[in-house]
């Protein structure tokens, strides 16, 4: 029987062989370590790059640069268009993602979706580190689908994993991990957007924790966030 490991590895080997180039989106969160420890080892082929919003955690900060120590692996940071940041501040305030999901969207559009496109730019597919136990909006993803807004396609090795086994194999492989993971932080975002949580609640119920559950995703994942244009009211260019 082919284990977890050995799946997600030819998984990646796949990505290899059949879609160069192609590239992993790693937030340094604990499925993403499992899966830079993997790349590094057996999928080179494969290129990482990271989103820096700016108002990352400390924490975070610091793994990034133990990654860097640690692993022989080229990491290209990508960050927000500074023209497109300014006029988001400028217009709604430093923390407008706080009045209503609309603006918190916007500000996940400005700091990672555009970003985002950038660095998928020419690429035939890119590796997340999904899980469908993350949130109710990832249940129903499959390891391999096309991704329709950005034109190329997507896999989740790591989808069927639960929590547990990410944790077993980053002590089985000493892969380093951010510790806010062992301060109540299953799900690690920008620092005024994410909090711990209590033992047994939702793994995501720390992310965005004022908006409802079924909301909780930054649109980097889903493909009707378009344009996003959000005025200073919250509603849309077209009024809603």
């Amino acid at each position: 029987m082919v284990s977890r490991v050995d799946a997600a590895v030819s998984v990646l080997a796949g990505v290899v062989d059949s879609y160069s180039p192609a590239v992993f989106a790693s937030s340094f969160g604990a499925e993403d370590m499992v899966l830079l420890d993997m790349i590094s080892e057996n999928a080179r082929g494969i290129e990482v790059f990271s989103l820096d919003t700016g108002r990352l955690p400390k924490e975070t900060y610091r793994l990034m640069t133990r990654v860097r120590q640690r692993y022989p692996v080229s990491i290209k940071v990508y960050c927000p268009d500074g023209r497109e940041l300014e006029n988001y501040i400028n217009l709604n305030g430093p923390d407008a993602f706080y009045n209503s999901t609309a603006q918190r969207k916007q500000c996940c559009h400005v700091r990672k979706v555009e970003p985002l496109r950038r660095a998928l730019d020419g690429k035939k597919a890119w590796v997340t580190g999904l899980r469908s136990q993350q949130s109710p909006t990832r249940e129903g993803l499959a390891v391999s689908s096309w991704d329709e807004g950005n034109l190329l396609q997507k896999f989740n090795p790591l989808l069927d994993w639960s929590w547990d086994e990410v944790c077993t194999y980053l002590g089985d492989h000493d892969v380093p991990y951010n510790e806010l993971h062992d301060k109540g932080y299953p799900s690690i975002g920008c620092a005024p957007c994410t909090r711990a949580v209590e033992p047994g609640e939702d793994p995501r119920s720390g992310r965005w924790w004022w908006e409802d559950a079924n909301a909780k995703e930054c649109g980097l994942h889903v493909d009707d966030e378009h344009d996003g244009k959000y005025g200073k009211d919250g509603k849309d260019e077209n009024g809603k």
